[in-house]
């Protein structure tokens, strides 16, 4: 299964990792299936370490603080053998099992991440990864089966 991120700074096309994440891929595709992602954006770039987005908050004329949203529930982590390498997708949350529509993609490995959060997906589309600033937009997120 993939996922196509259509954003302000190129296409980002995402390998979904449905079997070692099931849970936390059927999340992903019920919420960009639904529209949710649509007109969000990256709302936390840390350069050489991860660009953030998911928060419904981050949407233009919202009135929270982004960062602080989510899809009004929570979803278990899914820790598996999948490391947080470069181009990485996986599930930001407040502590265990409090993800729920924020994700990541990683622009360097974070071995300290490794165990910590549900690594749930990976693209090669790299340097459009890193071009990702903070208000980069979130057009269109597709999923095709």
């Amino acid at each position: 299964m993939k996922a196509i991120m259509d954003t302000d700074v190129g296409q980002i096309n995402i390998e979904l990792f449905d079997e070692e994440a099931p849970n936390t891929v059927a999340n992903f595709v019920k919420l960009s299936k639904e529209g949710f992602y649509n007109g969000l954006s990256f709302h936390r770039v840390i350069p050489g370490f991860m660009a953030q987005g998911g928060c419904p908050n981050s949407r233009k004329g919202s009135s929270g603080i982004p960062g602080t949203g989510g899809p009004g529930y929570s979803i278990d982590c899914e820790i598996n053998k999948n490391k947080h390498l470069p181009g990485s997708l996986s599930m930001a949350h407040a502590g265990k099992n409090t993800g729920g529509s924020q994700f990541f993609l990683v622009h360097e490995a974070q071995p300290h991440l490794d165990g910590v959060h549900t690594v749930f997906g990976k693209t090669d589309d790299i340097s459009a990864v890193l071009n990702i600033q903070n208000g980069t937009e979130i057009k269109t997120l597709t999923i095709i089966d």
